[in-house]
């Protein structure tokens, strides 16, 4: 199978290198792709200037895929990922036992995998996470938070594998004026939402951070996934 992929970046990329990027990005090293290439203009404007969207055919054949948005897995295994590789988190409160004991329950090797597709922890979306992490709002909230505001999935590229069957095919100019403004305006959008649905308050059967601790869950637990 062949997909039509796009990377925003300030630069045009007709090679991408195995092994570059920064180790604390959502899921590691690796090339961050999307299939929406809307995403994709507003991620090469992140810097408020003008970019460019790189343009891919990219053959899966033969490659190990992670699909975190697969029903098998819960939130709580992307946010294990994110808190091995994001290096900045909230103090207080409960926090560092928390992303510790998410780490230790839910966290999935991904060393096997040439390819991970999952949620783009944006600004905006990173601070929901620090938000259940530090025991402010349920596992309900967080999860209905990361649909806020259109966020859309990426594809990683993790495995020299994988970075061999990625071609480079064409790339467009991305005008930061339009751009760098729809970002803006998206994340605005859902930081309102998820201000909205915070104040609504928790139902009585919502699961905090510390519930899930204090009851020991991990992987396969059903109340994870109701």
């Amino acid at each position: 199978m062949k997909l039509k992929l796009y990377h925003g970046s300030e630069n045009i990329i007709e090679v991408p290198e195995y092994g570059k990027g920064m180790r604390n990005n959502d899921y590691g090293r690796g090339f961050y792709c999307t299939e929406d290439i809307e995403l994709a203009r507003e991620w090469a404007c992140a810097k408020n200037h003008d970019g460019y969207v790189n343009i891919y055919e990219f053959d899966m054949s033969g490659l190990n895929v992670l699909n975190l948005n697969d029903p098998k897995y819960n939130i709580l295994n992307w946010l294990a990922i994110l808190a091995d590789n994001r290096t900045y988190w909230r103090n207080g409160t409960i926090a560092e036992e928390a992303k510790e004991y998410v780490k230790k329950h839910f966290l999935i090797d991904i060393s096997a995998y040439d390819v991970i597709r999952g949620y783009r922890a944006d600004d905006s979306y990173f601070s929901f996470a620090q938000d259940f992490v530090a025991g402010t709002i349920s596992l309900e909230k967080l999860s209905e938070a990361m649909r806020l505001g259109k966020l859309g999935e990426q594809i990683v590229l993790k495995s020299e594998k994988a970075f061999r069957q990625i071609k480079f095919t064409d790339k467009e100019n991305v005008s930061c004026e339009i751009y760098y403004s729809k970002k803006r305006e998206r994340e605005r959008e859902a930081k309102k939402e998820y201000r909205v649905r915070k104040r609504a308050g928790a139902m009585y059967h919502e699961l905090y951070i510390i519930d899930i601790m204090r009851e020991g869950m991990e992987n396969g637990d059903a109340r994870l996934s109701r």
